[in-house]
């Protein structure tokens, strides 16, 4: 008899257990649905392992060296790898080869952070603020700093006019934006979203692509744009000259979040909300799930699943972690984090500051 799925469970295929460890890499995965940012590791070929971390309501990620940026509801919190921490990590010392630690916090507000990246110094983060429908700069000065807004916004209002979200860097330089409208009202997109999406050329504002089914997740692989069209459930390639597109391959539920090691593609999808009307004739509307999936570029082929059978039913960001096989991670509502102190040159875990409990003797 078999027994019912507990928290996190899941299934995976064999193929992709075995490409994590074969390529000697991690993931990272927001899921805002369920506070959490989990990372997934094989430590056998056959064998995945997964740390769900709580944040609050996590979406947009950024890496750049070891450094992880996780844009959360009402702060960006920057973390920290470090293997030295890892080696000795008290709870399961010689265990994990690095370990994200948060080391500063801006706070934004509720601005729905999506998609991020750091800048060229690997210390500017610019993301995607889908509220006030703008690109923006996060640093300790203000809640954020505008640097771009679509030319048919007319201002920058708390109304998420557009639901710009997705970001296509090359070079540390933003080349392209989606949107799931090209609207100026107060959540004016949600009329056309199963059509309405665009593709924009970063910083001209030129429409490159419409007709799009809530795009997300734009990037540049090997100079060629690559775009998650997500209600179809496809990863498409773009050709910004003329607006044509090709599809690459079926990912078999609504697809957000991808990124790239070497010839491999790991992309982050979604179960349909299958209580929605404007859902539930669309053809992935029965074979949703809540996962990542594994995609050979070369061949625009999947090659390797990875499914959640509870807790997870939405997905944001994926990010590959290299050279990476087993790191852990440390979330701000977990104490031991208040212990993990760097310097330069050194790394070592300092005294708790909770108070020792007297100890009782019973005669």
């Amino acid at each position: 008899m078999n027994s019912a799925p507990k928290p996190f469970d899941c299934e995976y295929s064999p193929q992709f257990a075995e490409l994590l460890h074969k390529l000697g890499i991690s993931l990272a995965i927001s899921t805002y649905q369920a506070n959490k940012v989990i990372v997934l590791s094989a430590i056998e070929s056959d064998k995945l392992i997964q740390l769900p971390r709580t944040f609050n309501s996590p979406m947009g990620m950024a890496t750049a060296k070891d450094s992880l940026a996780i844009a959360t509801r009402n702060e960006v919190i920057v973390l920290r790898n470090n293997s030295g921490l890892a080696k000795s990590y008290p709870k399961k010392p010689d265990v994990y080869d690095g370990l994200y630690v948060p080391r500063s916090r801006y706070n934004t507000g509720y601005v729905a952070m999506h998609d991020m990246m750091f800048g060229e110094d690997g210390l500017a983060i610019i993301g995607i603020n889908t509220l006030f429908s703008c690109v923006c700069k996060i640093d300790h000065q203000y809640s954020f700093t505008p640097i771009w807004k679509p030319p048919f916004i007319t201002e920058l209002a708390s109304e998420d006019r557009c639901h710009l979200n997705g970001l296509a860097s090359e070079n540390g330089e933003i080349k392209y934006v989606t949107a799931l409208g090209n609207t100026n009202s107060m959540q004016g997109w949600r009329d056309g979203k199963m059509n309405g999406g665009i593709v924009m050329e970063y910083p001209s504002g030129k429409i490159i692509k419409d007709g799009l089914g809530m795009p997300h997740s734009p990037r540049i692989y090997d100079g060629k744009l690559y775009v998650l069209n997500s209600t179809q459930g496809e990863l498409i390639k773009i050709d910004p000259e003329t607006g044509s597109h090709e599809v690459i391959c079926q990912l078999g539920g609504f697809a957000r979040g991808m990124s790239r090691h070497g010839d491999y593609l790991f992309i982050g999808v979604s179960k349909l909300r299958h209580n929605s009307w404007a859902f539930k004739d669309l053809p992935i509307a029965e074979s949703s799930f809540a996962g990542v999936v594994a995609v050979y570029l070369p061949y625009g082929s999947v090659v390797g699943s990875f499914k959640y059978q509870m807790t997870v039913d939405e997905i944001y960001d994926v990010k590959v972690l290299p050279e990476l096989k087993r790191p852990s991670i440390l979330s701000p509502d977990m104490d031991i984090h208040q212990q993990a102190l760097s310097i330069p040159g050194a790394a070592l875990w300092g005294a708790s500051d909770k108070p020792k409990q007297p100890t009782t003797i019973n005669n």
